[in-house]
């Protein structure tokens, strides 16, 4: 759970099945917490019940069998996660493992999740439930109702052998979203499964002593110290089923579909100690270098290279690998130029030229700025980041920074391009590892609101200079009148508001929207291309964010939902 940290700083939770428990003992525990380090004071709860327990009996370790029985969370199956809150509130009742209790056994069902649906409204109806309020703010309980659903019908026609793949092929063909779900049964049935276009994450890795599931590789691979090929990717629409007697099988549970691996996840999210999103980062930074090149007029003398903490700093290097690869190009056709005219100290000059790099940025809080509550943003990214001093020459030298993604652009307007522009240089480029942020997300990395999209705060900016509001009028009535007919889902109408311009007209529009007013300095935006990303990310070409193309029709009812809301002043989510 500690290698996932960065998954989850809004909460965690574990839950633990025994096995084989007698009857009238309890088989099914859970622990949550919502407080500042949420994993360490779960897991010292836990240590504090084993000490006290140690103080009765000193040997207890030597006896499994009997510590099982006075341990609360000694047991076969263990469930953990970390929560970061996406949808509902970051109080202690939305963290995962949620848990669905009965006096049988094999009718406790548990569950935890890395995903979003966008048809939970839907999903009470097929199964005939009336949400309350907590179940409409949660996911997880929407999917919690309607695999309870068939677990309990599936119970009742087989009370002695539960069949949980006939099961989950029934529920999961419910779902529209995208999902990495670990789950238990209280009679020692444990599952994982993954959606049919692997939009979310999974791997496991199996051995005579554990089964262990993960939504990241490296996490697997740095806790049992295993290396790159023994942890295996569950493929599309695919489930890791552990019956009672521990014995894994690998099922498909729903038809795959076009592989369509959130691309994000692989830029931002996910850990980048894992040697293959290393390499993908890397590349995403290389393949900048030409777009930055042009940008500074391969003036690398008088430019500055550095990155924005902490995600981008591998892109960084990436950058900074494709600059030294056109420095030591000139350098050798410098040198082949001058023939037998050279010296010394002009060769040594030539060849010790070095491009220019400094920490510049300093993230001096841990603080996460990329979902919070939209009031205390502004105020809180003023304080995240400071700056080294004296490491550019005022009103001479370029200042190029790299971040992984731009958003909202808050951070860079409120804290970053102001605190760079106290070194005074001659101007600033902020280079984005990802292409411009166009559309909500829905399947897990939630980024729903049309208004917090910078990019398309820009469209509607050039839509209004250039007195093309009235198309906007039109976009709103197509999607109205797409709703009225139930067809919303049937095409992404926004699609057409980007049309009008070109990807370097927005890009220049962000970047007088990120810039201060009377700040003094000229500031220009780059971005990465869809084409280089998909070079970078070969196996992760999930990119709807960036294109529109939803792999799934709920993505498109979102994303036109979302424009409503905005059109008609609604700050609320997209699904």
């Amino acid at each position: 759970m500690e290698k996932q940290h960065n998954r989850g700083q809004d909460g965690a939770g574990i839950t633990v099945v025994k096995t084989d428990v007698e009857p009238g003992y309890p088989f099914l525990h859970r622990i949550r917490s919502n407080a500042t380090q949420p994993i360490s004071d779960i897991f010292q709860r836990i240590g504090a019940e084993i000490n006290e327990l140690e103080k009765f009996n000193p040997d207890i370790k030597k006896h499994p069998g009997l510590m099982k029985g006075h341990i609360s969370f000694m047991g076969e199956l263990l469930l953990g996660h970390l929560r970061y809150g996406t949808q509902g509130k970051n109080n202690i009742e939305f963290c995962h493992p949620f848990i669905k209790r009965h006096t049988i056994p094999a009718r406790n069902l548990v569950l935890a999740g890395n995903f979003n649906l966008v048809n939970t409204e839907e999903l009470f109806s097929l199964v005939n439930i009336d949400p309350g309020e907590f179940q409409r703010q949660s996911d997880l309980a929407a999917m919690m109702e309607v695999i309870y659903h068939f677990l309990v019908k599936a119970d009742e026609s087989s009370p002695h052998q539960l069949d949980i793949t006939a099961v989950l092929k029934k529920a999961l063909t419910l779902f529209d979203g995208g999902f990495h779900v670990g789950g238990m049964t209280g009679n020692g049935i444990g599952f994982v499964f993954r959606d049919a276009h692997g939009i979310r994450p999974s791997y496991y890795y199996i051995d005579e002593e554990v089964i262990v599931a993960a939504s990241e590789r490296a996490a697997i691979r740095t806790a049992f110290n295993l290396g790159e090929n023994e942890v295996k990717e569950l493929m599309p629409g695919q489930a890791l089923i552990v019956n009672e007697k521990a014995e894994p099988e690998i099922v498909q549970v729903l038809e795959p579909k076009e592989r369509k691996a959130c691309s994000f996840e692989r830029i931002y999210f996910s850990r980048g100690s894992d040697e293959k999103i290393y390499r993908e980062r890397i590349a995403l930074g290389y393949h900048l270098s030409e777009q930055v090149l042009n940008a500074i007029d391969h003036d690398l003398k008088n430019t500055i290279f550095s990155f924005i903490p902490n995600t981008a700093e591998v892109a960084f290097y990436g950058l900074l690998k494709g600059m030294e690869d056109y420095l030591n190009k000139i350098k050798t056709e410098r040198i082949l130029s001058w023939g037998k005219d050279y010296d010394a100290g002009k060769l040594n000059e030539m060849i010790n030229r070095r491009i220019r790099v400094e920490k510049i940025a300093i993230k001096d809080v841990k603080m996460r700025t990329f979902i919070t509550e939209d009031a205390g943003r502004n105020e809180m990214v003023q304080h995240v980041y400071d700056i080294t001093y004296g490491t550019v020459r005022a009103k001479q030298d370029t200042l190029v920074v790299i971040d992984d993604s731009i958003v909202r652009g808050t951070t860079l307007k409120e804290s970053i391009i102001r605190m760079l522009a106290r070194l005074k240089p001659k101007r600033i480029i902020v280079v984005s590892s990802s292409p411009q942020i166009r559309y909500p997300d829905c399947y897990g990395i939630d980024m729903s609101k049309m208004g917090d999209f910078i990019a398309f705060n820009a469209a509607i900016e050039l839509m209004n200079e250039r007195n093309k509001s009235e198309c906007l009028k039109d976009l709103l009535e197509r999607c109205k009148e797409l709703q009225r007919n139930n067809q919303l889902q049937t095409e992404n109408v926004v699609k057409q508001l980007y049309k009008q311009f070109t990807n370097e007209e927005i890009s220049a529009k962000i970047a007088q929207l990120i810039t201060p007013p009377d700040l003094g300095i000229p500031v220009q935006v780059i971005f990465q291309s869809i084409e280089k990303l998909h070079q970078s990310c070969p196996n992760n070409l999930g990119d709807w964010y960036f294109t529109g193309n939803y792999p799934t029709l709920g993505g498109n009812r979102v994303v036109n939902k979302a424009f409503m809301n905005f059109m008609e002043g609604k700050n609320v989510r997209g699904y």
